[in-house]
């Protein structure tokens, strides 16, 4: 039986959706995921490189630690962009499982 993507793919996802919902084509162009655990929760610890084309991609760059990244079965714990140029950025994020 199929338990559906991994983590790391939903995450992915999502963020395509919220680029694309603020008018913004990204590409990952490398994703890196280890595993990480604490007393209280487990999760990944996850390090995307991204590409974006359009003018709002700085704008959107700047509000991506506040937005809301919903994963099934997962929550964004944090998230924050690590460097930024004009048309790449790297981006670090927390999910933990959801219990």
């Amino acid at each position: 039986m199929s338990r559906g993507p991994d983590v790391t793919t939903l995450l992915e996802r999502r963020l395509r959706i919220a680029a694309e919902a603020a008018g913004i084509a990204i590409e990952i162009v490398a994703s890196a995921a280890t595993p990480w655990a604490s007393a209280t929760f487990n999760g990944a610890r996850h390090h995307l490189t991204l590409i974006g084309d359009g003018a709002g991609f700085a704008p959107w760059l700047a509000n991506l630690p506040e937005a809301d990244l919903p994963l099934r079965g997962h929550l964004v714990a944090d998230l924050v962009v690590t460097s930024a140029a004009e048309r790449t950025a790297t981006i670090d994020i927390l999910s933990v499982e959801e219990r």
